[in-house]
């Protein structure tokens, strides 16, 4: 129990802290709200349209591959932990690792899926690239 003594005085601590500057806002601070001030406000633009709105299914698989390629980040630490108890047996698996990675980054890649914006040129089944012409 003793090793659990310093994270119980830390959490303590910080909670305690982020509850006196909660407490020190509510009191100290200004009370004169204005419509002005009210109103919602993001990245120094006025909120515009509903929030809502849909999004394209592009944006939730983006989101996807990020996360996967995150997650092997997280791998990626205990393995290089652990390389010289692993040896060669435990290179094989990490570059085996790697290699399926890639082969999901590539075909991802061909999809299109990394393509943003609106100038994309997209090459479907060995055709020439069309552009359009504004």
């Amino acid at each position: 129990m003793d090793g659990w003594l310093g994270v119980v005085i830390m959490v303590a601590l910080g909670v305690g802290f982020a509850g006196v500057m909660i407490g020190l806002s509510v009191l100290l601070g200004p009370k004169n709200p204005t419509p002005e001030k009210l109103a919602p406000y993001e990245c120094g633009m006025p909120a515009v349209g509903d929030a809502r709105e849909r999004h394209s299914v592009k944006f939730y698989l983006v989101a996807m591959i990020f996360l996967l390629f995150d997650i092997e980040i997280a791998f990626l630490y205990p393995w290089a932990l652990a390389l010289r108890d692993l040896g060669w047996f435990g290179f094989a698996q990490i570059v085996t690792f790697f290699a399926i990675l890639t082969v999901g980054y590539v075909y991802v890649w061909r999809k299109g899926l990394l393509d943003w914006g609106p100038a994309r040129v997209r090459r479907v089944r060995g055709q020439q690239p069309t552009r359009k012409v504004a």
